[in-house]
């Protein structure tokens, strides 16, 4: 998903509402591509979705293997070398990001476990060629409780898989535990953990910042 800057108009007296009319409108969360994205009753939920909206494909219970994950985000990033004019490029390398979370109050070793599984699964559809580099599939869980013994799986957790012995890239799962209430978040190492950190100002979109740095 691609997101474009837009400016606005500058309002003059001519064309200003007249501000002492009822105003029908309902605001609603639309991209600068000029789309509207999903609305979660989750507040959490929704507010993750604000920082993610300009460079994912949001959506909405989703539904994958069997199980159904509240917001689904699709970021695609395409690495390439240019000659001169934007027309002639090449070195095109692709990479993908899948990300499904859902609450799960107290989830267990096997819960994730289980995530593990689906992502493996998602996996065997990866349609991957030279040009591919790298297809993340990153599962967040929100929680009430984390124990330590899930803390402890989720950062050890490191899984990936070379395509071809890597002529054709790779695909890796991550995890990711949100406790919003503890203001905790415990991850094995996936970028996309900072935007569920909400109570750090400015910290959502480091992550993907930090990972388009490093893919350029």
């Amino acid at each position: 998903m691609t997101a474009e800057a837009s400016g606005g108009d500058r309002e003059t007296g001519a064309d200003r509402p007249d501000e002492s009319a009822t105003d029908d409108r309902v605001e609603d969360d639309t991209t600068e591509t000029g789309e509207t994205r999903p609305e979660w009753d989750d507040e959490f939920l929704d507010r993750v979705a604000d920082s993610l909206q300009f460079n994912y494909d949001l959506q909405r219970d989703e539904r994958v293997a069997g199980r159904r994950f509240a917001l689904y985000g699709r970021l695609e990033m395409d690495s390439h070398k240019q000659f001169f004019h934007p027309a002639i490029s090449f070195g095109h390398q692709f990479s993908y990001e899948h990300l499904y979370v859902d609450r799960l109050p107290r989830p267990t070793v096997a819960d994730l476990d289980s995530l593990v599984e689906v992502g493996h699964e998602l996996a065997a559809d990866i349609d991957h060629d030279e040009e591919h580099y790298a297809t993340e599939f990153v599962f967040v869980v929100l929680a009430e409780e984390l124990t330590d013994d899930v803390a402890a799986r989720v950062r050890s957790h490191d899984d990936r898989t070379m395509l071809k012995y890597g002529y054709h890239g790779h695909y890796e799962v991550d995890l990711v535990v949100v406790v919003p209430d503890d203001q905790r978040v415990v991850d094995s190492g996936s970028p996309i953990a900072d935007a569920f950190r909400l109570w750090n100002t400015g910290q959502e979109s480091s992550g993907l910042l930090g990972r388009l740095k490093g893919l350029f």
